[in-house]
């Protein structure tokens, strides 16, 4: 469509949520809305002393109908493809030839997974033999196949979400962590607005339960090594980060493309923005200030409710907990990775959808940090959603209940 001046209003109608929780919106719905904070599912004995938070028990068919398919696809891109089919059903799309081949569609992605086997045996060799060069030419010939590489492509998630679910419109696969999260939701969300695009798939997945991620983040001694230290010590730091399994997409459409089909709306997405620079000195308190300015997210009293990604790396995540309580002193919190583990990718969309759950439900959302995060006796109305990411880019997403 050619562009206008005319903004969109843009809302959230399908949802595609599979965490460490379960699978499917409902089962999130019946655990964060309950009045009682659920219980933790980790795994701290697979890749101890580290604590991730692992894939839930999951019948790949249901959305995945073909065995080959599946075969050619390590996890988290089963896990995006099956998210992503998730929420095309729960906004009444799927199957719907017409729709989803106009469908635009946004993905963040990491690199694929690494062959572990492979980096074992160059390393245990490389021990004893100073012909490295050689050894590594060796290596290239005997043990790694090309086809291996191929797989692991990045924009091969949104290949197979086109293959197996027919979502054939544009398609932008977009790198970089945290900040490809928060890109992909506000990519899809300024596209809609500006008329550009009538109705959009974004989302991302990311598996925890991979030795080769947890030694890049522990590279950087990121990592929590104490299986039962809570989110947040008793002195507003973190106590590190836990890696956790989430895929997350959700549908984002214009107001009147979703009306015009009857769609149920979840809620109301007003403002994204996402941005990268220095944290030197208090250039990211700057920087978040900015954000939340131009997104409209300030203040806000009991029924606002702030989805705060803070990563787990302590002094980061202390600086961004001070930013919060500062800039929305009685809104309450609810700490995503102190329940469902920190996402990469994956964490700003997952985020987004529990934010919407909440929005289209009459009761408060519990606590997702015990004894950290308020408690509150109010259904939210407004949701504030940030990502600080464990190195750089920042997001703010602002949300808003459809009367």
């Amino acid at each position: 469509p050619a562009m206008t001046n005319t903004r969109h209003q843009v809302v959230v109608t399908g949802i595609g949520l599979v965490t460490s929780l379960g699978v499917g919106r409902e089962a999130h719905r019946d655990q964060l809305m309950a009045g009682t904070t659920p219980a933790r599912v980790t795994d701290s004995e697979s890749f101890a002393p580290y604590t991730v938070h692992p894939l839930p028990e999951i019948d790949w068919s249901a959305q995945i109908p073909r065995r080959g398919d599946q075969r050619q696809m390590e996890n988290w891109q089963r896990l995006g493809v099956y998210a992503a089919g998730l929420a095309l059903d729960d906004a009444g799309l799927k199957g719907d030839l017409d729709a989803c081949a106009s469908m635009d569609m946004i993905v963040s992605a990491g690199g694929g997974e690494r062959d572990i086997d492979v980096d074992t045996l160059i390393v245990e060799e490389s021990r004893r033999r100073n012909d490295r060069e050689q050894l590594l030419i060796e290596k290239l010939t005997t043990e790694l196949r090309p086809t291996l590489f191929l797989a692991q492509l990045s924009n091969l998630l949104a290949g197979n979400i086109s293959i197996v679910h027919k979502v054939t419109g544009s398609s932008r696969t977009l790198m970089g962590e945290e900040g490809a999260g928060i890109s992909a939701v506000e990519t899809g969300f300024a596209r809609i607005a500006a008329g550009q695009s009538t109705h959009c798939l974004v989302g991302g997945a990311f598996v925890s339960e991979r030795v080769d991620m947890l030694m890049v983040m522990e590279a950087i001694q990121g990592l929590g090594k104490d299986a039962s230290a809570p989110f947040w010590s008793a002195d507003g730091n973190a106590n590190g980060m836990n890696l956790g399994t989430a895929g997350a997409f959700l549908v984002l459409e214009s107001l009147e493309h979703a009306q015009a089909r009857g769609a149920h709306i979840y809620a109301r997405l007003d403002a994204v923005l996402g941005d990268r620079g220095s944290r030197e000195t208090d250039r990211l308190e700057q920087r978040l200030t900015r954000l939340a300015d131009d997104t409209g997210a300030s203040g806000g009293g009991e029924d606002t409710v702030v989805f705060s990604g803070a990563s787990g790396y302590p002094e980061l995540s202390a600086r961004e907990r001070a930013f919060l309580q500062s800039r929305f002193p009685e809104a309450p919190r609810r700490t995503v990775g102190a329940l469902f583990g920190h996402s990469l990718e994956a964490h700003f969309p997952t985020a987004v959808a529990l934010a919407c759950l909440a929005l289209d439900d009459d009761a408060p959302v519990s606590p997702f940090a015990p004894g950290e995060d308020a408690v509150t006796s109010a259904a939210a109305n407004t949701a504030i959603v940030t990502s600080i990411g464990h190195v750089r880019g920042e997001g703010i997403a602002r949300l808003t209940r459809m009367s």
